[in-house]
């Protein structure tokens, strides 16, 4: 049986945080070491520039930063291949390929692209590779031949678009080249978990985050000022669960559900304060997230070391790309001098 291809990858913005941990991190770790998958993990720094075209020095700062979360996490490159987006040649050409086969209306109406330009409040200037960003996706995906993509539930469209680009394109071209992809989605209710705040996302942005890379004290005074219920001001007060977010995260973290169900069960009747289940969870939090700051500090040591490792990634990524690449122009007839 043909081994099935994984593609997935982070904008590199900054260091990655538990949201990125719970929601692909520990998903892409499984899969990688199921031995059921050939695993591509891209840094997206040439989507990332899309929006940070006049701050390069943060994309290639981020970069660095999001390899060693990697690695921390144990995406291991023996097992997967970790690449960078901007050295790949064949993925601006396949871009441009395929943007022939998609109407500016369809990109227009594509919700995810929407929504994200709404967040960050573009207006009327949205740069053109922001909103060729579906196509650029697609780009990545084809070119590894990718049958699995770990996205959250507010990427379909976006797989959605890269499908409709490979009908289209095996279609016009008479040849079944480009590969359809699937959706491998996190378990529900772990796609995205809410911030220190109790906004519904967790973000660098918004400064709501606990960082993979924190330090012990850090996370403390995280946990510790993280929201609860604004209504729970005594300790013998009944406290409301439901949407309180230290509950939130023990739901996650704490491999102790009975635990985890009697704490709450306290809280509902009175008799729980928020000092104690705060520092109950830093306790779990801690104890999730050491060992992985500590494999992070040890490989920061060799930093050339981290840069080989995403070289030597590149190096084959762009073997699989040039092949892809070479069957696409084929398939269009541009190989005049083969």
């Amino acid at each position: 049986m043909t081994k099935k291809i994984i593609l997935t990858g982070d904008r590199p913005t900054g260091k990655l945080h538990i949201g990125h941990y719970v929601g692909s991190l520990k998903n892409r770790v499984e899969l990688q070491n199921s031995g059921d998958y050939e695993t591509f993990i891209m840094i997206a720094d040439m989507q990332a520039l899309t929006d940070n075209a006049r701050d390069p020095e943060k994309i290639r700062h981020s970069l660095i930063q999001v390899a060693l979360d990697y690695l921390a996490v144990g995406i291991d490159p023996k097992k997967s291949t970790i690449l960078v987006q901007s050295q790949i040649p064949a993925l601006p050409e396949l871009t441009q390929h395929y943007s022939n086969l998609v109407t500016v209306s369809r990109l227009n109406r594509n919700p995810t692209v929407k929504n994200e330009i709404k967040q960050k409040k573009f207006g009327q200037s949205v740069p053109v590779g922001f909103a060729m960003y579906p196509i650029s996706q697609a780009a990545d995906i084809t070119a590894f031949k990718a049958t699995t993509v770990p996205v959250g539930d507010d990427q379909e469209p976006m797989l959605e678009q890269t499908r409709e680009i490979v009908r289209t394109f095996n279609s016009v071209y008479n040849d079944d080249i480009l590969v359809e992809p699937e959706g491998y989605f996190p378990p529900k209710g772990m796609g995205r978990i809410p911030g220190l705040d109790g906004n519904a996302k967790m973000s660098k942005s918004l400064g709501n985050a606990i960082y993979l890379a924190d330090d012990e004290d850090t996370i403390q005074k995280k946990v510790m000022s993280m929201y609860t219920d604004p209504n729970h001001i005594h300790v013998e007060d009944p406290g409301q669960v439901e949407g309180n977010t230290v509950f939130t995260y023990l739901d996650i973290f704490d491999p102790d559900k009975q635990k985890v169900q009697d704490l709450k069960d306290q809280y509902s009747h009175g008799g729980l304060g928020d000092v104690k289940i705060k520092r109950y969870l830093n306790d779990v939090l801690q104890a999730e997230l050491k060992p992985i700051r500590e494999r992070r500090e040890q490989y920061a040591k060799d930093e050339q070391g981290v840069y080989d490792i995403l070289k030597k990634g590149s190096e084959h990524a762009n073997e699989v790309a040039n092949q892809t690449l070479k069957e696409v122009r084929d398939a269009i007839g541009i190989n005049y001098f083969d």
